[in-house]
């Protein structure tokens, strides 16, 4: 029960913690997000609560980076955790915990999001203090460890059981995912699935360049496929598209050109397009500001989401709501997202498997996906999303209350 909420008149203003590990970018009092924690975001949680204490790592920064967008909104606070996660900061441990701790008793209630470090010790905050808390599960740490690497493997069954048993004994849950996280972490609890994304406008016009586009694609036609993630981190599996692209180059298809948006050190990537003899038709494309995605978009053929680890892939949900036909992995919620001949496996026959869907792409498959996953994308309306998740919320408060 809600026993710090501020009494004006009749009505209880109530304060929220929202606890995750993401970096938030302070510039001139103001914090800035790589994009998954805009102010439209975090207004979810202040068109419902009150006041919202954010309590995540910082970086402040000397220069605005047009590549960030602004989190800064009314009625939310930002508090700094230090970064515990390096060796040279472990002693941090302590200061998060104990600043976690003082905001977790000055609160009402917590939405913490996971897998995070910091979600998870405000989750421990709050059944010490008896404060009502939500989960918000976004992805599996089991994918996201084992396949990081030898130590990730080491700490994989620890948070997947740590995930797990959390979950299960949440009362609160949202879940971004339709099935594969409500299966692989259940709940006694109540709860809702809400992807967090959500697409503001759909138009018509979008399918009808896609169709026309794709009808225009000749024999010899070059066919650009892209992917959307960072390119220093294996488990985002743009590798196995590139040693795709080597295999079927030796079958004589060379027409594949395979474009890369995101961030990081292109080294690994570009290593493996030498050794597999596709450097030309590789291309990094560097970080790109979210306004200029969908322009992107609409200049490829195929969109591909080989992800060894994911949760519902905002990437790809985006692509599709552009009629993109699409290939992903066997991986949390892109089953859910694409027609079972379009998923590959996370097996040692996945590339294989790419070289199939890529060679299978004729025009009449083009033409039917395009149309299947511009369909499919319009269940992510961001005024259905939105309501579904604001009316959970909702209830979470209201039961807490009585």
């Amino acid at each position: 029960m809600i026993t710090s909420g501020i009494n004006k008149g009749a009505e209880v203003i109530v304060k929220l913690v929202f606890a995750h590990d993401h970096f938030f970018y302070k510039i001139n009092d103001q914090y800035y997000s790589n994009g998954s924690f805009s102010k439209e975001v975090l207004e979810r949680y202040t068109n419902v609560f009150d006041e919202v204490v954010v309590v995540s790592r910082q970086k402040e920064i000397t220069q605005y980076d047009d590549k960030l967008t602004l989190a800064s909104t009314k009625n939310v606070r930002f508090v700094k955790i230090p970064n515990f996660k390096s060796i040279k900061s472990i002693l941090s441990i302590v200061e998060a915990k104990k600043l976690i701790e003082h905001e977790i008793k000055n609160c009402d209630c917590l939405i913490a999001r996971l897998p995070s470090s910091i979600g998870t010790m405000a989750v421990k905050s709050a059944k010490k203090n008896n404060k009502p808390y939500l989960i918000e599960a976004v992805a599996c740490p089991w994918d996201a460890l084992w396949n990081y690497n030898l130590v990730g493997k080491l700490l994989a069954p620890f948070s997947y059981l740590q995930m797990k048993y959390i979950l299960l004994n949440s009362k609160y849950t949202i879940y971004v995912t339709n099935e594969f996280l409500q299966h692989r972490y259940p709940t006694r609890g109540k709860s809702v699935n809400c992807s967090n994304v959500a697409l503001k406008e759909f138009n018509d016009k979008v399918i009808e360049a896609r169709l026309k586009k794709i009808n225009n694609i000749q024999k010899d036609s070059k066919i650009i496929i892209g992917t959307i993630a960072a390119v220093d981190v294996k488990y985002k599996g743009q590798q196995y598209v590139i040693k795709a692209l080597g295999k079927l180059k030796k079958q004589g298809l060379t027409n594949f050109e395979y474009q890369l948006v995101g961030g990081g050190d292109t080294a690994y990537l570009k290593s493996i397009a030498k050794k597999n003899n596709v450097e030309d038709q590789v291309k990094f494309l560097g970080s790109m500001p979210h306004n200029e995605v969908f322009k992107w978009l609409d200049t490829i053929d195929i969109y591909a989401q080989p992800s060894l680890q994911e949760g519902l892939p905002r990437a790809l949900i985006e692509a599709m709501s552009r009629g993109l036909p699409a290939f992903g992995s066997k991986t949390a919620g892109i089953p859910e997202l694409l027609e079972s001949d379009f998923i590959v496996s996370n097996t040692r026959n996945r590339i294989n498997e790419i070289c199939e869907i890529l060679s299978a792409f004729n025009q009449e498959v083009m033409i039917n996906q395009a149309k299947r996953n511009y369909e499919e994308s319009k269940k992510y309306d961001k005024n259905l999303i939105d309501a579904r998740r604001s009316e959970f919320l909702k209830r979470y408060i209201n039961e807490i209350n009585q």
